[in-house]
C-alpha cells in the first residue's frame, strides 16, 4: 500500500499481505512494490523536467537488477546504466534496446567494451586512460563518449560510498590536470566524446555536494570550450540522492534538489551554449518501494550489568542483507503482528556464524515470539543486488506486487542444487580415506 500521511514514503505491508506473501513464498522475502516504484519515477521525472526541459535519465540497475525492475524501468522512460557486462546482459535479457544502456565502470576488459560495442551500447562512460587506449582499438563512428570526472568534492556520506573525492579510484581528476588532459587525447585520437560525467557519492541527505561538484563541471564546460573548442552536447551529474530508511532520516525534497544541482551547473557554465542535462537515480527510485519478510526463530535475553538485552534471530542475515555490516546501515523494523503489549529494545540477529548484527536497539513488543513476521522498511536497493551465499544460505525469492493486486515472483529463491551446481569435484577425492 501506498503511504498515506506524514513524511514517510516507504511503501509497507499491511499484516494480512504479508501473511499471505510468507504462506505462499515462504521467508526471507524479498518484496517489491510495483505501483510505489512507479510513482517514484514519474515523481523524479517531474522534478527534473521543471528544474531542467531538456534532460534525460538512467536507472541505476546496481541497485536493483532484477529484470522486471529493470523491464519497469525501461517502460517508464528511462534509459538503464550497467556497471559490468553482466548488468549489462541483465538489461538485455529485459528486452532494454543496447542502444538505451549506458556502460560504467573503473577497470573494464577489452572483452567487455567489445562485447558493449558489438551489441550496439548507447553511451560509454570512460573512466581512465587505459581505457582510452583500448576503445581507440575497437571502435567505431556510431558510439557515443562521456568522460568520468572527478571533481574532488567529500561528500557527507559513508566513506566507501564517496566517490567524487580526490582521492579515488574514479574518473579523471580535474584539479591535476588530467580531465583536461583526457579529453585533448581523445579529440586526438578522433573519438566522439559528447560530454563529461561525475558521482560524488551515494545516500546523499541533500544536494550540497552535487552542486559543488556541479558548478565545478559548468566551469569545466565552459572552459574547455574556450580553449579547445569543444562543445559538450551532455553534462551527467550521476545519482547519489538518498533514501529514508528511518524515520527520522531526512532526505531533501527531490523537487528542490534536482533544481539546486541544475542551478549550481548553470552558475559555472554561464551563458554558454544549449546542454543536455543528465541525472543517473537508483537508491531513491527503487529502495523505499521494497520491503524483505523474516520470520521470528530463536529469542534469547542476556542479563548484563546495564540491564538485559533481547536478541531476536530471524531467518536471514548478512548474505540476504550485508549493509549493516559493510557501512553500519540502520533500517527500521515492524512487527507484523497487532500487539497492545509495550515495545522494547531488542537487537535482531542473522542466522550465519559471525556476530551478524542486522538491526540493533529496534523497537519491538515485549511479546514477541518464535513464528512472528517481521517487515524491514526500505530494502528495495541493495539487498537482492549485494546478496551472497555465505555460509551456504540460499538466496531468497523476490516478488513484485502488481498495480492490478497480483503478485509475481520475479527471482526464484535459490535451490540446494543450484547453490551446487558450480562445483567440480575431482575423481581422484571421491571415495573412502586412504
Amino acid at each position: 500500500m501506498l503511504p498515506t500521511a506524514g513524511k514517510d514514503t516507504r511503501f509497507r505491508l499491511s499484516e494480512a499481505r504479508a501473511l499471505e506473501l510468507a504462506a505462499a513464498f515462504g521467508t526471507p522475502l524479498y518484496v517489491v512494490d510495483e505501483a510505489h516504484f512507479r510513482e517514484r519515477i514519474r515523481r523524479f521525472k517531474r522534478a527534473f523536467a521543471a528544474a531542467s526541459p531538456d534532460h534525460e535519465i538512467s536507472y541505476a540497475s546496481k541497485a536493483n537488477s532484477a529484470l522486471a525492475v529493470l523491464a519497469i524501468a525501461h517502460r517508464m522512460g528511462l534509459a538503464i546504466d550497467v556497471a559490468s557486462e553482466g548488468e549489462f546482459r541483465a538489461a538485455l535479457a529485459a528486452r532494454v534496446p543496447a542502444a538505451h544502456c549506458h556502460f560504467h565502470g573503473s577497470n573494464k576488459t577489452c572483452e567487455e567494451l567489445g562485447f558493449a560495442l558489438s551489441q550496439g551500447i548507447g553511451q560509454i562512460i570512460i573512466d581512465n586512460f587505459h581505457e582510452i587506449d583500448l576503445i581507440a582499438s575497437l571502435t567505431n563512428e556510431e558510439s557515443q563518449f562521456l568522460l568520468r570526472l572527478a571533481p574532488g568534492v567529500d561528500p557527507k556520506t559513508h566513506v566507501k560510498i564517496a566517490t567524487g573525492r580526490v582521492d579515488t579510484k574514479f574518473g579523471f581528476s580535474i584539479a591535476d590536470g588530467s580531465a583536461e588532459g583526457a579529453l585533448q587525447k581523445c579529440l586526438a585520437l578522433g573519438l566522439p566524446v559528447i560530454g563529461f560525467h561525475f558521482h560524488v557519492g551515494s545516500q546523499l541527505t541533500d544536494a550540497t555536494a552535487q552542486s559543488e561538484a556541479a558548478r565545478m563541471l559548468g566551469t569545466f564546460a565552459r572552459e574547455v570550450d574556450a580553449r579547445h573548442n569543444f562543445r559538450a552536447q551532455l553534462i551527467n551529474f550521476g545519482g547519489g540522492l538518498g533514501a529514508a530508511y528511518q524515520t527520522v532520516d531526512d532526505i531533501q525534497p527531490v523537487e528542490e534538489y534536482c533544481y539546486a544541482v541544475v542551478k549550481a551547473f548553470r552558475e559555472g557554465y554561464g551563458d554558454g551554449p544549449p546542454v543536455r542535462l543528465a541525472q543517473e537515480p537508483g537508491r531513491w527510485l527503487i529502495a523505499e518501494s521494497g520491503v524483505t519478510l523474516y520470520e521470528v526463530g530463536a529469542l534469547k535475553t542476556l542479563k548484563l550489568s546495564g540491564g538485559e538485552k533481547i536478541y531476536v534471530s530471524v531467518d536471514g542475515g548478512l548474505s540476504d542483507n550485508p549493509r549493516p555490516l559493510l557501512y553500519g546501515s540502520h533500517y527500521e523494523v515492524e512487527c507484523l503482528r497487532n500487539s497492545s503489549v509495550p515495545n522494547v529494545r531488542m537487537t535482531v540477529a542473522g542466522r550465519h556464524c559471525e556476530t551478524d548484527t542486522l538491526f540493533e536497539d529496534v523497537r519491538l513488543p515485549r511479546d514477541l515470539a518464535s513464528g512472528d513476521l517481521l517487515q524491514v522498511l526500505a530494502t528495495g536497493a541493495y539487498n537482492a543486488s549485494m546478496a551472497s551465499n555465505y555460509n551456504r544460505f540460499v538466496r531468497p525469492a523476490m516478488v513484485l506486487l502488481r498495480e492490478s493486486g497480483t503478485a509475481d515472483v520475479i527471482q526464484t529463491r535459490e535451490t540446494w542444487r543450484q547453490l551446487l551446481e558450480r562445483e567440480v569435484l575431482p575423481d581422484d577425492l571421491i571415495g573412502s580415506s586412504q
